[in-house]
Protein backbone atom coordinates (compact mmCIF):
# COMPACT_ATOMS: atom_id res chain seq x y z
CA UNK A 1 0.00 0.00 0.00
CA UNK A 2 1.25 3.48 -0.82
CA UNK A 3 2.56 5.33 2.23
CA UNK A 4 -0.17 7.75 3.29
CA UNK A 5 1.43 8.53 6.62
CA UNK A 6 4.30 10.78 5.75
CA UNK A 7 4.14 11.79 2.07
CA UNK A 8 1.39 14.41 1.97
CA UNK A 9 2.55 17.42 -0.02
CA UNK A 10 1.43 20.01 -2.57
CA UNK A 11 -2.36 20.29 -2.84
CA UNK A 12 -3.06 17.00 -1.02
CA UNK A 13 -3.66 18.50 2.43
CA UNK A 14 -6.17 20.99 1.03
CA UNK A 15 -8.12 18.29 -0.87
CA UNK A 16 -8.03 16.06 2.20
CA UNK A 17 -9.22 18.83 4.49
CA UNK A 18 -11.72 20.64 2.26
CA UNK A 19 -13.48 17.54 0.93
CA UNK A 20 -12.86 14.55 3.17
CA UNK A 21 -12.87 16.68 6.31
CA UNK A 22 -16.54 17.71 6.31
CA UNK A 23 -17.68 14.73 4.22
CA UNK A 24 -16.18 11.98 6.36
CA UNK A 25 -13.75 12.82 9.13
CA UNK A 26 -15.31 15.70 11.06
CA UNK A 27 -18.37 13.72 12.27
CA UNK A 28 -16.03 11.11 13.73
CA UNK A 29 -13.79 13.86 15.14
CA UNK A 30 -16.76 15.29 17.03
CA UNK A 31 -17.59 11.83 18.39
CA UNK A 32 -14.01 11.24 19.53
CA UNK A 33 -13.55 14.63 21.18
CA UNK A 34 -16.75 14.41 23.22
CA UNK A 35 -15.42 11.28 24.92
CA UNK A 36 -12.50 13.16 26.45
CA UNK A 37 -12.88 14.88 29.82
CA UNK A 38 -12.78 18.67 29.60
CA UNK A 39 -10.16 18.65 32.34
CA UNK A 40 -8.06 15.47 32.03
CA UNK A 41 -5.41 14.60 34.64
CA UNK A 42 -2.78 16.53 32.69
CA UNK A 43 -1.82 17.88 29.28
CA UNK A 44 -3.35 16.33 26.16
CA UNK A 45 -1.31 14.88 23.29
CA UNK A 46 -2.77 14.38 19.83
CA UNK A 47 -0.91 11.85 17.69
CA UNK A 48 -1.15 12.03 13.86
CA UNK A 49 -3.18 15.23 13.84
CA UNK A 50 -3.23 15.51 10.03
CA UNK A 51 -4.84 18.76 8.90
CA UNK A 52 -6.15 19.52 12.38
CA UNK A 53 -9.72 18.24 12.04
CA UNK A 54 -9.66 16.57 15.46
CA UNK A 55 -7.33 19.23 16.86
CA UNK A 56 -10.01 21.86 16.41
CA UNK A 57 -12.61 19.68 18.07
CA UNK A 58 -10.26 18.94 20.96
CA UNK A 59 -9.43 22.60 21.50
CA UNK A 60 -13.13 23.43 21.58
CA UNK A 61 -13.80 20.59 24.02
CA UNK A 62 -10.94 21.12 26.46
CA UNK A 63 -10.84 23.70 29.23
CA UNK A 64 -8.78 26.72 28.10
CA UNK A 65 -6.18 26.02 30.79
CA UNK A 66 -5.45 22.53 29.44
CA UNK A 67 -2.34 22.38 27.25
CA UNK A 68 -2.92 20.68 23.88
CA UNK A 69 0.07 19.35 21.92
CA UNK A 70 -0.68 18.32 18.32
CA UNK A 71 1.83 16.17 16.45
CA UNK A 72 2.20 14.60 13.03
CA UNK A 73 4.95 12.88 11.07
CA UNK A 74 4.15 14.90 7.93
CA UNK A 75 5.57 18.42 7.89
CA UNK A 76 3.15 19.38 5.11
CA UNK A 77 0.09 18.29 7.08
CA UNK A 78 1.37 19.93 10.26
CA UNK A 79 2.03 23.20 8.46
CA UNK A 80 -1.46 23.16 6.96
CA UNK A 81 -3.05 22.47 10.34
CA UNK A 82 -1.02 25.18 12.05
CA UNK A 83 -2.26 27.73 9.54
CA UNK A 84 -5.90 26.69 9.90
CA UNK A 85 -6.70 25.81 13.49
CA UNK A 86 -7.17 28.64 15.94
CA UNK A 87 -6.52 28.58 19.66
CA UNK A 88 -3.59 27.81 21.93
CA UNK A 89 -1.95 24.68 20.51
CA UNK A 90 1.64 23.47 20.62
CA UNK A 91 2.56 21.97 17.24
CA UNK A 92 5.38 19.46 16.89
CA UNK A 93 6.66 17.03 14.26
CA UNK A 94 6.73 13.59 15.80
CA UNK A 95 6.85 9.90 14.94
CA UNK A 96 4.12 7.98 16.80
CA UNK A 97 6.55 5.10 17.38
CA UNK A 98 9.23 7.37 18.85
CA UNK A 99 7.58 10.29 20.62
CA UNK A 100 9.89 13.19 21.60
CA UNK A 101 8.39 13.62 25.06
CA UNK A 102 9.27 12.65 28.60
CA UNK A 103 7.82 9.80 30.61
CA UNK A 104 4.41 10.43 32.18
CA UNK A 105 4.16 13.88 30.58
CA UNK A 106 0.49 13.74 29.54
CA UNK A 107 -2.88 13.02 31.11
CA UNK A 108 -4.46 11.88 27.83
CA UNK A 109 -3.45 10.88 24.30
CA UNK A 110 -5.77 10.96 21.28
CA UNK A 111 -5.30 9.55 17.78
CA UNK A 112 -7.93 9.63 15.03
CA UNK A 113 -7.59 7.13 12.18
CA UNK A 114 -3.82 7.14 12.50
CA UNK A 115 -2.76 4.00 14.35
CA UNK A 116 -3.30 1.76 11.33
CA UNK A 117 -0.70 3.71 9.32
CA UNK A 118 2.10 3.28 11.86
CA UNK A 119 4.43 0.50 10.64
CA UNK A 120 5.23 -0.63 14.21
CA UNK A 121 1.90 -0.43 16.03
CA UNK A 122 3.18 -2.18 19.14
CA UNK A 123 5.86 0.49 19.46
CA UNK A 124 3.21 3.20 19.04
CA UNK A 125 1.15 1.75 21.90
CA UNK A 126 4.26 1.41 24.08
CA UNK A 127 5.17 5.02 23.40
CA UNK A 128 1.64 6.21 24.16
CA UNK A 129 1.82 4.35 27.48
CA UNK A 130 5.27 5.76 28.26
CA UNK A 131 4.24 9.39 27.87
CA UNK A 132 0.99 8.95 29.82
CA UNK A 133 0.65 9.34 33.55
CA UNK A 134 -0.68 6.31 35.44
CA UNK A 135 -4.43 6.36 34.94
CA UNK A 136 -4.07 8.54 31.85
CA UNK A 137 -6.48 7.96 28.97
CA UNK A 138 -5.66 6.67 25.50
CA UNK A 139 -8.46 7.40 23.05
CA UNK A 140 -8.34 6.43 19.38
CA UNK A 141 -10.45 5.17 16.51
CA UNK A 142 -9.86 2.94 13.48
CA UNK A 143 -12.04 1.98 10.54
CA UNK A 144 -14.17 -1.03 11.46
CA UNK A 145 -13.51 -3.19 8.40
CA UNK A 146 -14.42 -2.77 4.74
CA UNK A 147 -17.63 -4.73 5.30
CA UNK A 148 -18.84 -1.84 7.48
CA UNK A 149 -17.47 0.91 5.25
CA UNK A 150 -18.92 0.63 1.74
CA UNK A 151 -17.22 3.84 0.59
CA UNK A 152 -13.83 2.20 1.16
CA UNK A 153 -14.88 -1.14 -0.25
CA UNK A 154 -16.27 0.31 -3.49
CA UNK A 155 -13.29 2.58 -4.04
CA UNK A 156 -10.92 -0.28 -3.32
CA UNK A 157 -12.64 -2.65 -5.72
CA UNK A 158 -12.60 -0.02 -8.48
CA UNK A 159 -8.92 0.79 -8.00
CA UNK A 160 -7.78 -2.80 -7.67
CA UNK A 161 -9.71 -3.85 -10.78
CA UNK A 162 -7.70 -1.30 -12.78
CA UNK A 163 -4.39 -2.31 -11.18
CA UNK A 164 -4.70 -6.05 -10.44
CA UNK A 165 -1.95 -7.40 -8.23
CA UNK A 166 -0.45 -3.96 -7.58
CA UNK A 167 0.28 -3.72 -3.82
CA UNK A 168 0.57 0.07 -3.94
CA UNK A 169 -3.04 0.33 -5.07
CA UNK A 170 -4.43 -1.80 -2.25
CA UNK A 171 -7.18 0.11 -0.46
CA UNK A 172 -7.83 -2.46 2.25
CA UNK A 173 -4.93 -1.60 4.56
CA UNK A 174 -6.59 1.25 6.48
CA UNK A 175 -9.67 -0.93 7.06
CA UNK A 176 -7.91 -4.07 8.26
CA UNK A 177 -6.73 -3.10 11.76
CA UNK A 178 -9.97 -3.67 13.67
CA UNK A 179 -9.68 -7.11 15.26
CA UNK A 180 -10.82 -6.45 18.81
CA UNK A 181 -9.00 -9.43 20.31
CA UNK A 182 -5.72 -8.37 18.66
CA UNK A 183 -6.16 -4.76 19.74
CA UNK A 184 -6.94 -5.79 23.30
CA UNK A 185 -3.87 -8.02 23.49
CA UNK A 186 -1.59 -5.32 22.07
CA UNK A 187 -2.90 -2.73 24.51
CA UNK A 188 -2.50 -5.06 27.48
CA UNK A 189 1.06 -5.87 26.41
CA UNK A 190 1.82 -2.14 26.20
CA UNK A 191 0.56 -1.52 29.73
CA UNK A 192 -3.06 -0.52 29.28
CA UNK A 193 -6.14 -1.75 31.11
CA UNK A 194 -9.84 -0.91 31.41
CA UNK A 195 -10.12 -1.24 27.64
CA UNK A 196 -13.48 -0.36 26.13
CA UNK A 197 -14.36 -0.71 22.45
CA UNK A 198 -17.44 0.58 20.69
CA UNK A 199 -18.59 0.29 17.09
CA UNK A 200 -19.78 3.72 15.94
CA UNK A 201 -21.75 4.03 12.68
CA UNK A 202 -22.28 7.57 11.35
CA UNK A 203 -24.13 8.73 8.24
CA UNK A 204 -21.68 10.74 6.13
CA UNK A 205 -21.47 12.24 2.66
CA UNK A 206 -21.26 15.38 0.57
CA UNK A 207 -22.95 17.22 -2.30
CA UNK A 208 -21.77 14.89 -5.06
CA UNK A 209 -20.28 11.42 -5.34
CA UNK A 210 -17.63 12.90 -7.63
CA UNK A 211 -16.51 15.28 -4.89
CA UNK A 212 -16.09 12.36 -2.50
CA UNK A 213 -14.14 10.39 -5.12
CA UNK A 214 -11.88 13.39 -5.80
CA UNK A 215 -11.16 13.73 -2.10
CA UNK A 216 -10.21 10.07 -1.79
CA UNK A 217 -7.84 10.17 -4.77
CA UNK A 218 -6.46 13.71 -4.74
CA UNK A 219 -6.39 14.00 -0.96
CA UNK A 220 -3.86 11.18 -0.55
CA UNK A 221 -0.50 10.31 -2.16
CA UNK A 222 -2.33 7.94 -4.50
CA UNK A 223 -3.10 10.88 -6.77
CA UNK A 224 0.58 11.67 -7.26
CA UNK A 225 1.35 7.98 -7.76
CA UNK A 226 -1.32 7.72 -10.44
CA UNK A 227 0.04 10.78 -12.24
CA UNK A 228 3.55 9.32 -12.22
CA UNK A 229 2.18 6.24 -13.90
CA UNK A 230 0.52 8.31 -16.60
CA UNK A 231 -3.02 7.64 -15.42
CA UNK A 232 -5.70 10.22 -16.17
CA UNK A 233 -6.71 10.99 -12.58
CA UNK A 234 -9.88 12.83 -13.58
CA UNK A 235 -11.04 9.85 -15.64
CA UNK A 236 -10.37 7.53 -12.72
CA UNK A 237 -12.24 9.86 -10.38
CA UNK A 238 -15.21 9.56 -12.73
CA UNK A 239 -15.10 5.76 -12.54
CA UNK A 240 -14.87 5.78 -8.74
CA UNK A 241 -17.66 8.35 -8.54
CA UNK A 242 -19.95 6.22 -10.71
CA UNK A 243 -19.31 3.22 -8.47
CA UNK A 244 -19.92 5.27 -5.32
CA UNK A 245 -23.14 6.71 -6.75
CA UNK A 246 -24.54 3.21 -7.08
CA UNK A 247 -24.41 2.76 -3.30
CA UNK A 248 -24.96 6.29 -2.04
CA UNK A 249 -26.56 8.36 -4.78
CA UNK A 250 -24.98 10.79 -7.22
CA UNK A 251 -26.14 14.11 -5.73
CA UNK A 252 -26.22 14.19 -2.83
CA UNK A 253 -23.97 11.30 -1.90
CA UNK A 254 -24.77 9.64 1.45
CA UNK A 255 -23.42 6.45 3.02
CA UNK A 256 -22.94 4.99 6.48
CA UNK A 257 -19.34 4.70 7.66
CA UNK A 258 -18.34 2.85 10.80
CA UNK A 259 -15.43 3.30 13.20
CA UNK A 260 -14.24 1.23 16.11
CA UNK A 261 -13.58 3.59 19.01
CA UNK A 262 -11.13 2.39 21.65
CA UNK A 263 -10.65 3.83 25.15
CA UNK A 264 -7.98 2.51 27.52
CA UNK A 265 -6.22 3.55 30.75
CA UNK A 266 -2.51 3.49 31.51
CA UNK A 267 -1.84 1.04 34.38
Amino acid sequence: MVDVAANFSGSMPSYYDAIMGPALFDPFAADLARRLAQKPSGDVLEIACGTGIVTRRLRERLHPAVRLVATDLSEAMLSYARGKVAGKIDWKTADAAKLPFGDAEFGAAVCAFGVMFVPDRKAAFREARRVLKPGGALLFNVWDGMENNPHGRITGETMEALFPGDPEMKFSGPYAFNNQAVLGAMLAEAGFGQVRMEQVPIRVGCARARDFAAGQLKGTPRGALLQKRGVDVEELIGKVAAALARIGGEAPFRVTAQALVVEARAV
